[in-house]
This record gives structure tokens, sequence and C-alpha cells, in this order.
């Protein structure tokens, strides 16, 4: 179906459907028609390309995808939106849907059984409220795909791309730089959206490749992490020894050990500082 991102027809379209947005799922429909070809393209749908998308709405991005991609899957929770989806991209024969909650999905599973032979790439408009735990569940299972293009809350959108070791990085920013590449590929104003959010977006990619460092034990890397900016305003010494609870003369050693001062703060750490914490940690048996 043409003209989905114009306000007339999406209100027609789900005016017969009955449907309603539910703020509990943070549902904004982007109506500007420049955003999902952009989009579309710069996630490297193509050729020999299945995208899996996730959050489809009425299907805005899903057509753009379709029209590039061999084959796109995406993923909805809202079982309202089935019949929409199915008027909207019916005349599509690369479409599958599937209703579930993607947090709960085995998405590995859904790739080996959809894209067999293709690239894989993941492009979504995500739900502002379910940021954080989609992307590191993409992260953290570890999928063959070769990139992440998603939509987020610009504030989100700064914090997943900032430099690590500056002022805007946070314990996302770490994880995110420990499986990828970030760049901030484009702005979106709320404008664009239907019904319109309070704060703009912006279009992210990331880039999956090899980890920067690879620790000896991962999950006391991210437990490391974490605690470092459990109190960011505090130093990484009084932040990881409050947050686990351990004896600050021998976290100092610990620090030391990894060549960190414990009179830093998490966001000037890197990816590789962290690493060597977390290493210091597994050697020293102290957690």
């Amino acid at each position: 179906m043409e003209n989905l991102s114009n306000i007339g027809v999406i209100k027609d379209v789900l005016s017969r459907h009955g449907f309603s947005f539910s703020k509990a799922l943070g549902q904004n429909f982007l109506i500007n028609p420049s955003v999902c070809p952009r989009m579309a393209e710069l996630s490297g749908a193509g050729e020999g390309v299945g995208v899996l998308e996730i959050g489809p709405g009425i299907g805005v991005l899903t057509n753009e995808l379709l029209k590039l991609a061999d084959k796109v899957v995406s993923v909805e929770l809202d079982k309202r939106l089935i019949p929409v989806l199915e008027e909207t991209l019916g005349e599509y024969d690369n479409f599958k849907l599937i209703n579930a909650d993607v947090l709960e999905l085995d998405l590995n599973k859904v790739i080996n059984e959809e894209f067999d032979g293709m690239d894989v790439a993941v492009c979504a408009n995500l739900p502002y409220y379910i940021t954080s735990p989609v992307i590191m569940k993409l992260l953290e299972d570890k999928l063959p795909v070769k990139s992440i293009t998603v939509m987020v809350q610009k504030e989100a959108a700064l914090r997943l791309t900032a430099k690590d070791g500056t002022r805007d990085s946070s314990a996302i920013t770490i994880a995110v730089r420990y499986y990828a590449e970030p760049e901030l590929l484009f702005h979106v104003s709320r404008g664009s959206f239907m019904p319109s959010p309070n704060v703009d977006s912006a279009v992210i990619r990331l880039n999956l490749r090899e980890p920067l460092y690879r620790p000896k034990d991962e999950k006391l890397f991210f437990k490391v992490v974490k605690a470092a900016f459990a109190q960011r305003r505090k130093t990484v010494l009084n932040s990881i020894s409050s947050a686990l609870a351990l004896d600050k003369n021998a976290v100092s050693d610990i620090l030391k050990e990894a060549g960190v001062e414990p009179s830093a703060r998490a966001e000037r750490l890197t990816v590789e500082d962290f690493g060597r914490i977390a290493d210091a940690f597994y050697e020293s048996a102290a957690l």
C-alpha cells in the first residue's frame, strides 16, 4: 500500500480496524515521508539481504525495507496490528509477521529458520521504554547480523554513540562499544510522528564486529562495568567497592594492578580499561 506515511491514509486504515494508540506500548507511528526510505537504505537492506524488524507499527518502514531486501521478518507484540499489517503489506510475498515479545523470542532460531543463505541486518523504530533492553538483547544474543539500525530517543542516541572515555559515556556506551562500532546517522524531529512524542529522535547504526577486548570472564567484565557506573558521581574506587560490597583497599590494589587510577571516574574509562580491571579481579579471585 502506497502513501503509508500520509496522515489521512493512516487514520483511515486505523479507523477501519478500530485501532487506538497504546501509551503503554509506546506507539508513535512515522508520518514523515522522507525518514523511512532513508533509514531503510542506510540499514544495509538490499539484494541478498534479509532484514529482521522489531515493532513494524502499520508498516511504514517495513514497506520501504521490503522494496530493497530479499525478505523482511517483523516481530510485533500488539495483536491488534495483525489485521492492519495484513492490509498494508498484503501485496508483498517476501514478508513474514511474527506476533511475539521480542525480549522473549529466540532470535538466533528465527534468523536461522527465516534467512538461510542471506546476510542479515536488524532495523527498527524502537519504543522509547524498551530501547536499552532490546539493544542489549540483540547484542548479548550474539546474532549472526552485520548491523543494527534503530531509531531511538535523541538522548539515548547520544549515549549509545558516545565515545568511551568521554563525559557522555555510560554503562550502555561501554556495552555497545564492546560489541560494535556505533554511529549516529541523522536526527528526526518529534513532528515526524503520530501521535507526536515530547522528545526528538535519532537514527543510529551499530556495526557489529569482534570485541575490542576479550576479558577472561565476560560476565565479570559487565558486572564491573555496571558497578563502576552505579554511582557515576563517585570515583571508580568508591562506586565499585560500594556496589560490590568490597574492601576499598583491596579494590584500590586491583585498580592499580590494572593501570587505572582509583580516583578516576567511570565515564573516563575505555572498554580496554574495564577489560583490564575485570581481568585483575579475575586473577585476584575477589569476585
